[in-house]
């Protein structure tokens, strides 16, 4: 239990349900872990305050650049996010971890039950990322998606409540499961229908670098609250969406999870109108350490070797990537091959769930 007389660590959250929901899940496991209160700090960002599309927002970064701002200036001590929303670009003086991840498939919320398969002809369907869209038109060429924004709750009400205007609406299970709300899904996606996006799913804590580093006063916690398959998998996927260079608008999916010894990653690239995708799937040996080398290293290598592979094929031709087939995949300088306690993870598909 927290001593009531050492002072509270500051969490900074964003103030949405899902966003402070989460957060509490990690206050509490820090309160477990360092005898310390933790309060939660409010902050609001670019993200919660403009409107229009994410793509038109810019999308990196909306969601956690006030975040990182309030630790940097010593408004809060600890921040949460959706791994998903962090950019790749380093942010000197902050350190991120990784827990345990929650489901990270895509969620199709239907009315009458209806699954992707099942939903009528021209059915109406709901979503704020184009990495979804892409990739529902690409299943499903005869569907309605319609661009929408807002919370769970409001998003969720377009498809399933009393005035409903659609006919479904796709989100992140991590969200709903989290908010305790999987009885809204009618269909969990599998990734070979939509993969998700690089980081969905999991969080991301961070923290000043002073304090979480050898000897600081959230060494310890930091350590307890890595998840070893967590961190491989959102490596290898950042380091594939930072070789893309691929932005908000970018129809990119990535998903790694560690099977039997390997860190396997797929990963699909798709034209915004789902004529066309490109998909490749790799794996890399965990058990096979060379000298002066780790896991991460070859985490780091898988995402940017499927990021080849995909670009040979064609990949900077279906989405609006920046990079190009001709920049070396050993630039040392590619933000997802630093050190991961010390990077930001992709900042693609901020969706709000």
């Amino acid at each position: 239990m927290p001593h009531p007389d050492v002072a509270p660590l500051r969490l900074g959250t964003r103030g949405s349900a899902l966003a402070t929901t989460q957060s509490g899940m990690v206050a509490r496991r820090l309160e477990e872990l360092t005898g310390r209160p933790v309060e939660l700090v409010r902050i609001r960002t670019e993200g919660d305050v403009r409107t229009g599309s994410l793509a038109s927002l810019g999308g990196t970064g909306v969601f956690v650049a006030a975040l990182r701002e309030a630790l940097l200036d010593g408004r809060c001590d600890v921040a949460v996010h959706s791994l998903k929303d962090l950019p790749t670009a380093l942010v000197e003086g902050l350190t991120i971890v990784t827990p345990e991840r929650e489901d990270p498939r895509d969620a199709l919320c239907a009315r009458a039950g209806h699954t992707l398969g099942s939903l009528p002809r021209g059915a109406r369907v709901g979503t704020g990322s184009p990495r979804r869209a892409a990739q529902l038109r690409a299943a499903r060429p005869d569907l309605d998606v319609v661009d929408i924004r807002g919370n769970v709750d409001t998003r969720l009400r377009r498809a399933l409540g009393p005035d409903a205007d659609l006919d479904a609406v796709v989100l992140a299970c991590s969200g709903l499961v989290r908010l305790g709300r999987t009885d809204a899904v009618t269909d969990a996606l599998e990734p070979s229908v939509v993969t998700p996006a690089p980081g969905q799913g999991a969080l991301a804590v961070e923290a000043r670098t002073a304090d979480v580093g050898p000897g600081g006063p959230l060494a310890d916690a930091f350590a307890a609250l890595d998840h070893r398959a967590t961190r491989l998998a959102v490596l290898a996927e950042r380091a594939l969406l930072a070789r893309l260079e691929a932005g908000c608008a970018a129809p990119v999916g990535a998903l790694a999870h560690v099977e039997e010894g390997q860190l396997v990653l797929g990963a699909v690239v798709a034209r915004t109108d789902g004529t066309e995708k490109l998909q490749h799937r790799a794996a890399t040996p965990l058990d096979a350490m060379t000298e002066g080398r780790d896991d991460d290293d070859d985490a780091r290598e898988l995402g940017v070797r499927v990021a080849e592979a995909l670009l040979a094929d064609g990949a900077d031709r279906l989405a609006p990537l920046a990079s190009t087939a001709a920049r070396p995949a050993s630039a040392t300088t590619d933000p997802a091959l630093a050190d991961p306690t010390e990077a930001g993870a992709p900042g693609q598909d901020s969706d709000r769930s």
